[in-house]
């Protein structure tokens, strides 16, 4: 084999939301924590991420990981998550999809019926709790950084809408986060393209009008993706609502996303609609299904802070390698305007 790079790779979803997970052929990331790591891949290694996700290897709607040591005397292992237009910080289906590899594939050890993980991720610690029957990981649970509001019901201009009413929270990534009836949705799959293109023209509108910097961390992205939310409602005793995410370069999140869904549970939880304790049950435009909670409460920096759990499951769908020949015309992928959109403007390129 003449490749002159060779990947060990896991394909994976969880709620449906691609997550693929590099188990191998990567070699050494320079930096001591996730973060810097993820650094020095965006900086030094991108071409990782542009041969797993672009085409004619990848897709619009994948995503990976590469699981890598960690230097922390905590955690079991670390994982630097990759997307199409970056490196988030923190990703819970991604998370969900790692934990779920690490086991089943037998890189670390599997306890039945539960098996506690500490994963670093490039946003810090993230606690895992899996549940484990006959090699299967059921349920992967994780106690994610936590999540705050910048702004709450904050009026932006958009070209083509007018005023357009935003929450903007930090939940591992920064949303801004619309109420989808405001703007005539109801988070429909066949409403998935035309979500997409308002949801770019929303994103950009906000970042260019809302100034946004992580209190502890500022070389943290500011608002990368849009989340359309639907009501909230009653089963039982459980809170119940609809959301998608619009992921740069503009697609739905095919999960009800992990991070969306912490990042609601600080918003939900400001405006006195939840409480800590209180099971939440977040749907996706595909109809699966995330749990979350709050932990606890806390502090970042001046925010007033929530510290959710998310729940969710897992399958491995492949295990494979994945190569680069040389004399591949496409050594760094591509992008085309039938499925791929602009990030900025929403406009297809």
């Amino acid at each position: 084999m003449r490749w002159k790079r060779t990947l060990n790779v896991v394909d994976c979803h969880a709620a449906g939301e691609s997550g693929k997970v590099i188990t191998g052929g990567v070699g050494q990331v320079a930096g001591e924590t996730m973060f810097d790591k993820r650094v020095y891949l965006e900086t030094h290694m991108d071409d990782i991420r542009k041969m797993v996700l672009f085409e004619p290897r990848g897709a619009v709607w994948h995503n990976a990981n590469i699981v890598l040591p960690s230097n922390n005397p905590q955690a079991d292992m670390g994982y630097v998550i990759l997307e199409t237009t970056e490196y988030p910080a923190m990703s819970g289906s991604n998370t969900i999809c790692v934990a779920t590899v690490l086991l089943e594939t037998g890189i670390l050890p599997m306890q039945e019926p539960v098996t506690e993980l500490t994963l670093e991720s490039p946003a810090g610690l993230i606690r895992v709790r899996c549940q484990c029957r006959d090699g299967k990981v059921t349920s992967v649970r994780l106690v994610n950084q936590p999540a705050f509001c910048y702004y709450l019901d904050t009026p932006i201009e958009v070209a083509g809408l007018g005023t357009v009413r935003v929450d903007i929270a930090y939940g591992g990534m920064t949303y801004a986060i619309v109420e989808a009836a405001d703007l005539g949705f109801s988070l429909a799959p066949d409403e998935a393209h035309d979500l997409c293109a308002m949801g770019q023209r929303i994103k950009a509108a906000a970042v260019e009008q809302l100034a946004v910097e992580h209190p502890e961390n500022p070389a943290i992205p500011g608002i990368t993706n849009t989340e359309f939310t639907g009501p909230l409602r009653r089963e039982g005793d459980r809170l119940v609502a609809r959301n998608t995410v619009v992921v740069s370069p503009g697609r739905c999140d095919r999960s009800p996303c992990g991070t969306g869904t912490s990042a609601r549970l600080a918003v939900i939880q400001a405006k006195g609609q939840i409480k800590p304790g209180e099971i939440f049950i977040h749907e996706s435009i595909t109809g699966s299904r995330f749990t979350g909670e709050i932990e606890s409460m806390t502090r970042v920096g001046p925010y007033d802070a929530v510290v959710p759990a998310i729940a969710g499951q897992a399958w491995i769908t492949g295990l494979y390698q994945m190569g680069m020949d040389p004399t591949d015309p496409y050594q760094s992928g591509f992008t085309l305007s039938d499925t791929w959109m602009d990030s900025a403007s929403g406009i297809a390129i």
